[in-house]
């Protein structure tokens, strides 16, 4: 909406998009690769330039990349750009056409979006506050991390999911002593199918950590000053000695903000297939949104991953500036694990039959997941020709038998067919 500078001038506040975030970025940067004009103003809390978070748990935990190898752009590519990037300032209050940050800067805005990612979910337990317990969510969480991993020598990591998995594999790497606590019967229960999570619990504990599955957490045990973290306390009693607690049960997705204008919220930003949420207005991408299976349009999940960022962002863009959405993308992931190399293409929820490729305890294998006899997803450790093969059928809109996928020497590129149409009605 037009506005009165001080000399009585009309000026537009332009887009303003809320979190320095992968879609935050990649949102400014659609808008201009659309032609947009206007003036854009990319707002985050953190006090660097947006990077990439994937590795915090993975090379910037390891020690082997900094911070400044992790920059998406340059820092000449914003005001190259014509994005306005104020960095280090937390949006406190949003009403429409208005934001004010923590600091009692108004930015004026007439376009919104709302990249405001999510937060650690914090543990729920007695001792859950005192130092030497650890989340890694941001640069801040990985490089405290990192500093406390030079000196621990007793490590507990709390949540079996892909950032837990990622932490505890750099720090066996390190000779440290490591223990996974898992609440639920398996690792990464809400990623992949029982045999990739039993394969992953044995290969972990192959290389030397401590999986404890169907394990709860009910304290943090203090030491003797009462101030530092000096174990974990399990349901059964049982104290597991820690100098180092790292904490990875999930993610919250942010949705203050969105509350503040009303729009509807459940279990994330609640969006529709062109990023827009309840207010038609307003667009929203990234970890913090719910929104329907990207390829089916079926039920509402969230997708945490740097395609999903990027396929909304450029989604959301489009939605602002009123053009033709893109093309579906089709969900891909991936987790490193010290030298298990964990490839994901499409989503699996809902398979009702999956077939499995090569050895599993060779730590080469992929697992085909089919719904009613169509392909939808895999996970392919190790076999990165299975992954393309598998994301090259689901991106055509095409299959891969599952009789003739069954065959882990057939090369899977060879066997891609095209879906069946039905029968014409008589």
């Amino acid at each position: 909406m037009p506005r009165k500078d001080g000399d009585g001038r009309t000026t537009s506040g332009g887009t303003l998009i809320v979190g320095a975030s992968q879609a935050g970025l990649q949102l400014a940067v659609s808008l201009r690769q659309l032609g947009d004009t206007q003036a854009i103003t990319l707002v985050g809390e953190e006090p660097h330039a947006p990077y990439q978070r994937p590795p915090l748990s993975k090379e910037f935990l390891a020690g082997t990349a900094e911070l400044e190898s992790l920059a998406f752009r340059a820092p000449s590519f914003y005001p190259e750009n014509g994005i306005d990037l104020v960095c280090g300032e937390r949006i406190t209050a949003l009403r429409p056409g208005l934001a004010t940050t923590a600091s009692g800067r108004e930015l004026p805005y007439d376009r919104l979006a709302l990249t405001t990612g999510a937060g650690p979910r914090r543990l729920p337990v007695p001792g859950a506050g005192l130092e030497g317990v650890c989340y890694l969510r941001d640069h801040a969480d990985a490089a405290g991390l990192r500093g406390r991993l030079a000196s621990a020598t007793r490590v507990v990591v709390v949540g079996g999911g892909f950032i837990g998995l990622e932490a505890a594999s750099v720090a066996r790497a390190a000779g440290l002593s490591v223990t996974v606590v898992e609440a639920a019967g398996r690792l990464l229960g809400r990623a992949v199918a029982p045999v990739v999570s039993d394969f992953y619990a044995r290969a972990h504990r192959r290389r030397g950590v401590d999986v404890l599955l169907s394990t709860g957490v009910t304290a943090i045990e203090p030491d003797a000053s009462g101030r530092r973290a000096a174990g974990v306390v399990l349901a059964d009693g049982t104290l597991l000695a820690a100098d180092l607690v790292l904490v990875g049960i999930g993610a919250v997705p942010r949705t203050e903000l969105a509350e503040q204008l009303g729009l509807v919220c459940d279990g994330g930003i609640v969006v529709d297939a062109a990023a827009r949420t309840s207010d038609p207005a307003v667009v929203s991408a990234g970890d913090c949104t719910v929104q329907p299976h990207p390829l089916t349009g079926e039920g509402r999940l969230r997708i945490e991953s740097v395609q999903n960022a990027v396929a909304q962002a450029q989604t959301a863009a489009a939605t602002l500036l009123g053009r033709p959405a893109p093309a579906k993308a089709v969900p891909w992931f991936w987790s490193y694990q010290g030298d298990l190399r964990l490839q994901i293409a499409g989503l699996s929820t809902g398979h009702d039959t999956s077939v499995v490729r090569g050895a599993v305890d060779d730590e080469h294998f992929s697992v085909l997941y089919y719904r009613e006899g169509r392909l939808i997803a895999v996970d392919a450790v190790n076999r990165p020709a299975d992954y393309m093969a598998v994301r090259k059928a689901l991106t055509q809109g095409a299959t891969i038998p599952a009789e003739a996928a069954a065959d882990a020497d057939a090369p899977l590129k060879t066997l891609i067919t095209e879906v069946a149409s039905a029968a014409p009605a008589a």
